[in-house]
């Protein structure tokens, strides 16, 4: 079966036939980096994350960019209310944002633009647009784009112009607009903003629109024409309905297939910094493992609303324990499994039937599970070669998730996560020799002392109280 994706642009789901073959270019809006992570902003990143490895899966050769939007008002609102730099606040944000994909697993892009990298493509753009009578500047500093210049405006979300709210903004420059729906593609800076968030244009000192940035960025990465353009289904519009706009009044085809990520509920509620329900990433991770996470973002079809409840976790750490402890028993009963049999192996034709039906991940996950139950069967059986086969297989089809529970990097989550024990029995027990040595007890704080000598752990004793290592080779010896 050939994949077919869902098209938000022609509402239908069809084949993708890429426009080179055994080749995709994607590209994701990335982070605009005002403010920590949260939930949210994770769950497009994830789900084009299960793309991507489909993809790969099938052979072709991905090209992924996602830009980092570290220019706009929020960031220098929020810069300044902190008393920092508007670059240096966004490199903060940029970080965390970082340090949450690789945490989930999320394959790095393959080129990661920022949008204050790329301003000489934007000028090119703007320059591109006026002079075909798209856009026309105002003043110093400010572009604007006249949507009544292209008729097929609003084709993107399919509304009318006339039935639009124009985008709300307390800029006093709007008053310069020919049309209030008119959107900026370069803006003046305001009184009081900081001289280094501004470049120089042909049509004044200024800093970019938020649509012109991914317009450019677009291009300079993936040319006139790519495959798919993602991101959150807040994005539609405005900013992706004026993105195709400009681009495509500049003559561009821009992307062939729109393809949208739904929301992260609360409440049935979309989860939001602004709505004040946003759990920032960096508080679920403390709650559960990176896995836990990524299985709960990623077990829900990414085109169906994910509610996030008390219970949430909970159920994906179950499934997640119900997956490591089955690799484990049968890797320990049939052998390592080499990572690149599992990326290599055929993977069961339901699975790859649920995958190519537009990423249908929960149907996917149903064949886990029956491989799951079968591999358990197996096991218990003494069916050696039953259980290599189910090993093979359901770490085939969780590497395409990310979920693998033998990659390197859940590994050493798991290694995290034994050392934590270990650390919390051998202060347990460092605690009640440390008790025993008070009432003077020394038989009991001996014993202690060389029952843990004999599991490795070497206790030290020192003025501020004991510390404990693990012996070396010749301590042992």
């Amino acid at each position: 079966m050939t994949l077919h994706l869902y098209d938000t642009a022609t509402r239908t789901v069809r084949e993708l036939v890429p426009r080179t073959p055994g080749k995709v270019g994607i590209y994701l809006c990335g982070a605009t980096v005002q403010s920590s992570p949260h939930v949210g902003h994770l769950r497009p990143a994830v789900a084009f994350d299960v793309l991507r490895r489909w993809l790969r899966r099938k052979g072709l050769d991905v090209t992924l960019i996602r830009n980092v939007t570290d220019i706009d008002d929020k960031i220098l609102t929020k810069a300044a209310a902190a008393g920092v730099e508007w670059w240096a606040h966004a490199a903060v944000h940029e970080r965390e944002f970082t340090a949450a994909y690789d945490a989930l697993g999320v394959l790095p892009p393959t080129y990661e633009p920022r949008a204050t990298g790329h301003v000489p493509q934007m000028i090119d753009l703007m320059e591109r647009l006026v002079e075909s009578g798209h856009a026309y500047a105002t003043g110093p500093g400010n572009v604007w784009f006249d949507v009544r210049s292209w008729p097929a405006y609003g084709e993107l979300t399919t509304q009318r112009l006339e039935d639009l709210n124009p985008e709300s903004t307390d800029d006093a420059a709007t008053t310069e607009k020919r049309d209030p729906h008119d959107f900026a593609l370069w803006k003046a800076s305001r009184p009081g903003e900081p001289e280094t968030a501004a470049w120089d244009t042909p049509f004044g000192r200024g800093r970019p629109g938020w649509h012109l940035e991914c317009s450019a960025m677009a291009h300079r990465y993936l040319g006139e024409s790519f495959d798919i353009h993602g991101g959150g289904l807040d994005l539609r519009f405005p900013h992706h309905e004026n993105e195709q706009a400009q681009s495509r009044a500049a003559g561009y085809g821009f992307a062939d297939r729109w393809m949208h990520s739904a929301w992260v509920t609360q409440q049935g509620v979309k989860m939001s910094k602004s709505l004040g329900n946003g759990l920032l990433m960096s508080e679920v991770l403390a709650k559960a493992p990176a896995p836990v996470v990524r299985y709960a973002l990623a077990a829900v079809q990414y085109r169906s609303m994910l509610e996030w409840g008390p219970d949430t976790l909970d159920e994906a750490r179950n499934t997640w324990e119900r997956l490591v402890g089955f690799v484990a028993r049968a890797t320990e009963r049939v052998g390592d499994v080499s990572r690149a049999e599992v990326a290599t192996s055929a993977l069961p034709p339901a699975f790859e039937a649920a995958m190519d039906d537009d990423l249908n991940v929960p149907a996917a996950l149903a064949v886990v599970h029956e491989t799951l139950r079968s591999g358990n069967t197996a096991l218990a059986a003494a069916d050696d070669d039953g259980a290599r086969r189910a090993l093979v297989a359901l770490r085939g089809m969780l590497d395409v998730l990310g979920l693998d529970p033998a990659d390197p990097l859940w590994a050493a989550e798991a290694d995290t996560k034994v050392a934590d024990a270990l650390d919390a029995v051998v202060r347990a027990e460092l605690e009640a020799r440390a008790a025993a040595r008070a009432a003077k007890d020394w038989a009991t704080s001996d014993a202690i002392r060389d029952r843990l000598a004999a599991a490795g752990v070497v206790v030290q004793d020192s003025p501020d109280g004991a510390r404990w290592a693990l012996s070396t080779t010749e301590e042992n010896s």
